[in-house]
């Protein structure tokens, strides 16, 4: 049975966390599984399958800064000297993760790099900083590198052509059966509305989600006497700022952060999505399994998977966030074509297959 090294910041609530437990747990019974864990904490902890076994590599914190080096500096050697390839495949799966980056290249001589984000939206069109970004991860040590979004594989093509030859695309992993049977839990504080109810779902992060333009254009949909409710459900350092700009605001909720959120949204009629940039956004395809349409901005491979089949996309802008919403209110969205998860699920495990054949 071959052995695989998985590396990745923490197992607490995110895009990246569910697709990484929901490949663990589909992949586990045919490979022999060490997770290595920044941070050994994180409520997907407890889902772990048995037979996966977990470390932590947890780098220094200390204020004295040749310390920290010191200590950094010898966890380092003691990781070689243990694990210094003894799998046969390694995943970064944690792109922005520096500690995770250097464990994985570490583990074995098949080094893996998943990319989950639009890094050059996140650097702001800077290709001298993308460039660096992924030099810094020591990409040119890596034998692969997979995207979760065909966008963002085609833009690191075209600014990173040198390693164009290594890239490939593979979707994340979806536990549809566990999304519909969650779906089904009772909740108590969304109580039942006969207006519209938008839904977000997410970290609250201006700088890549943008919530600000959803309160913003609900303000503008509220003047124009519309009637509909907007749920964010989720946490983040912005808090405080989108509370401050939904002061008074009665058709907002916050509900904060749900292990479960799966109810929240099927008794939502539509995800609601303002981001400035994405990877490939895991909510799509859990409102897409729920047969929830969907009105976002124009983000990773959003045109081609959601426009005029699942949802509406948007200019990436605080317009075209209101605009969406207001197509939405008039005219709705019907989803003529139903997802087929298990159809979905069988072409990126057959990916994977190739991944580490």
């Amino acid at each position: 049975m071959k052995k695989i090294l998985f590396a990745a910041y923490s197992l607490d609530v995110g895009g990246i966390e569910t697709a990484l437990i929901n490949l663990l747990k589909k992949i586990c019974n045919d490979y022999e599984i060490t997770l290595v864990l920044e941070k050994k904490e994180g409520i997907f902890l407890k889902e772990l399958p048995e037979n996966i076994n977990v470390i932590e590599y947890r780098k220094s914190n200390s204020s004295n800064v040749f310390i920290r080096k010191i200590q950094n500096f010898l966890k380092q050697i003691l990781f070689k000297f243990k694990y210094r390839n003894k799998f046969d495949y390694s995943v970064c799966f944690a792109t922005y993760s520096l500690p995770c980056s250097f464990v994985t290249r570490m583990a074995s001589k098949n080094p893996i790099l998943f990319v989950h984000n639009d890094y050059m939206s996140f650097y702001n069109n800077d290709v001298k900083q993308y460039r660096e970004f992924f030099y810094n991860l020591h990409i040119f040590e890596y034998k692969k590198i997979v995207f979760v979004s065909n966008y963002d594989k085609a833009v690191f093509d075209i600014k990173m052509h040198e390693f164009a030859s290594r890239t490939i695309f593979i979707n994340n992993l979806i536990d549809y059966e566990k999304i519909i049977n969650k779906s089904e839990e009772r909740i108590e504080d969304l109580k039942n509305s006969k207006d519209i109810t938008f839904i977000n779902i997410g970290r609250h992060d201006e700088k890549q989600k943008k919530l600000s333009r959803i309160i913003a254009a609900t303000k503008k949909l509220n003047k124009q006497k519309y009637k509909f409710r907007v749920i964010f459900i989720g946490d983040g350092q912005d808090d405080e700022k989108y509370f401050k700009q939904a002061k008074g605001v009665k058709n907002i909720e916050f509900l904060g952060v749900k292990k479960n959120p799966y109810p929240y949204l099927k008794k939502s009629d539509c995800l609601i999505m303002s981001s400035q940039f994405e990877g490939y956004p895991v909510v799509f395809v859990e409102a897409m399994i729920l047969n929830k349409p969907i009105v976002t901005t124009l983000v990773s491979d959003a045109n081609k998977d959601i426009d005029n089949k699942f949802g509406i996309v948007t200019e990436n802008s605080l317009d075209g966030v209101y605009l969406g919403m207001k197509q939405f209110l008039d005219q709705g969205f019907v989803i003529k074509d139903k997802f087929d998860p298990k159809k979905f699920n069988e072409n990126i495990i057959k990916e994977l297959k190739k991944l580490f054949s």
